[in-house]
């Protein structure tokens, strides 16, 4: 038997890093009325401080949502439309057909029951229809629940209660003094990663989230990498039927004064400054080997192997496994691009 192979280009998944007052705005409710785990977050104190300045309608507003956990669909509106501010949400959110609207908002279960939550939203004038849905996340923490509220309050309840909430919490946070600082900070993270590497999701986003591990999915084509402050410490993951939304927090270098280097930017360039360390890096790049080979191949004791190892290891220019030490190319590539980066230097000019 013959096979006749007729190449066809290799799709990959779409990663993005998006960032925008919006989502930080999302986040920042999110955690506020995440009642049981509130205490957990950084901001957390002062949430509490500045609670005195918050307006009436505000903290009704928080008190539905923590109850209907109605967060959830700002989120996903907002994935949605990539709205840039509160009124182009609510223009774009306004224009969209009721069967969208509330698909947008039901959450997506898996592949098997997409027919059931397509029919639920063409069904969204018959609350029988969410209840029906919402039974599939019984084992869910607040799933169940908040489906069960899609069916029972209308779509022009849901769009004020969401808009007017957004609203009033952004007129609250804005009045603190560091709000022009994050909204900085998150633009700053969004330019710096620059060109992402489409051919290795699950490095670059370990690698942008500083840990998070994403295994691919069949269903998934879109990455979304949403950098936040409110919501620190903590990652949020969120799926729809395509897109996988990964919300990482913003490391404290982020807050730097423009122009000063990463800790991870300096951290690499000191562990490169050793002409010792650098014939390592040269022979890992080659091949792995272990530390009774290294300490062959250079005739230097295993002490000084070992704490020069460690020192690449720091700036994730090697990884050891049952002591086997490699070399990890994709963090040297990585490194490369992030001092062109930060010297504002575009690397695809020749």
């Amino acid at each position: 038997m013959i096979n006749i192979h007729s190449p066809h280009s290799q799709e990959t998944v779409t990663l993005l890093i998006e960032s925008s007052p919006l989502w930080e705005l999302a986040l920042g409710i999110a955690g506020y009325t995440y009642a049981k785990m509130r205490y957990t977050f950084e901001q957390d104190e002062q949430w509490t401080n500045r609670k005195p300045l918050m307006s009436v309608t505000l903290e009704n507003n928080l008190d539905k949502i923590e109850q209907t956990n109605l967060w959830y669909g700002m989120i996903m509106l907002q994935n949605k439309v990539s709205a840039s501010s509160i009124g182009e949400l609510s223009i774009k959110v306004s224009e969209l057909p009721s069967d969208v609207f509330y698909e947008t908002l039901l959450p997506y279960k898996n592949r098997s029951c997409e027919s059931h939550r397509s029919e639920a939203a063409k069904s969204y004038e018959q609350s029988d229809a969410f209840d029906q849905y919402a039974s599939l996340f019984k084992e869910h923490d607040y799933l169940e629940g908040y489906v069960r509220t899609l069916g029972d309050v209308s779509r022009d309840e849901l769009h004020s209660l969401l808009t007017d909430t957004l609203s009033e919490w952004y007129n609250w946070q804005s009045q603190n003094t560091d709000w022009e600082k994050w909204m900085q900070a998150l633009s700053f993270e969004k330019k710096q990663h620059g060109r992402l590497d489409n051919q290795k999701p699950s490095e670059e986003i370990e690698r942008i989230t500083r840990g998070a591990k994403y295994v691919p999915e069949p269903s998934v084509w879109n990455i979304k990498l949403i950098p936040h402050v409110s919501y620190r410490p903590w990652i949020l993951e969120q799926k729809t039927s395509d897109t996988k939304l990964i919300f990482y927090p913003l490391s404290d270098e982020a807050f730097l004064e423009p122009g000063s280097p990463p800790s991870e930017l300096v951290r690499g360039h000191k562990a490169l400054g050793d002409d010792l360390r650098l014939k390592l890096l040269y022979q890992l790049i080659r091949g792995p080997l272990s530390l009774q080979e290294l300490t062959t191949q250079f005739n230097v004791s295993k002490t000084t192997l070992h704490h020069q190892l460690s020192l690449l290891k720091a700036a994730k220019f090697v990884k050891a496994e049952k002591g086997i030490y490699s070399a990890n190319t994709h963090q040297i590539r990585s490194f490369s691009n992030q001092i062109h980066h930060y010297l504002g230097e575009d690397t695809n000019e020749e």
